[in-house]
């Protein structure tokens, strides 16, 4: 069972930049496709990127498309998400998460490990 421990979340100005970071432990992240997903004040998990094994194929959430990229680094077992040119929108709770499955899946109820969470705060 994979333990997944998301880092690197804080509060940032308008236009600003934040590089999000997901450790995982008690399995080779390798194993999982992963993704990253958001929680808005009074608003449902979405989803915002998912990224392949081995980190050739992504998708993103049109939202963020072209303002945000996600990466992987299978030996360090170890994601991350850069956002940039943030907006006080993305203001968010953001997950990441781990499927066992094949596909790029954007549903939340496809991924089977979910980190705590960390909170991104952009002010205009």
């Amino acid at each position: 069972q994979v333990q997944l421990v998301e880092s690197g979340g804080g509060l940032v100005q308008a236009g600003g930049s934040l590089r999000l970071s997901c450790a995982a432990s008690g399995g080779r992240s390798s194993t999982y496709v992963m993704a990253w997903f958001r929680q808005g004040p009074g608003k449902e998990r979405e989803f915002v990127a998912v990224i392949g094994r081995i980190g050739t194929v992504a998708n993103y959430a049109s939202s963020v498309k072209d303002r945000f990229m996600i990466s992987r680094d299978n030996p360090k077992n170890t994601m991350y998400l850069q956002l940039n040119s943030l907006k006080s929108e993305d203001t968010a709770v953001y997950y990441c998460a781990a499927s066992s499955g094949d596909t790029l899946a954007l549903a939340t109820a496809s991924y089977d490990y979910w980190g705590q969470g960390t909170q991104v705060t952009v002010s205009s």
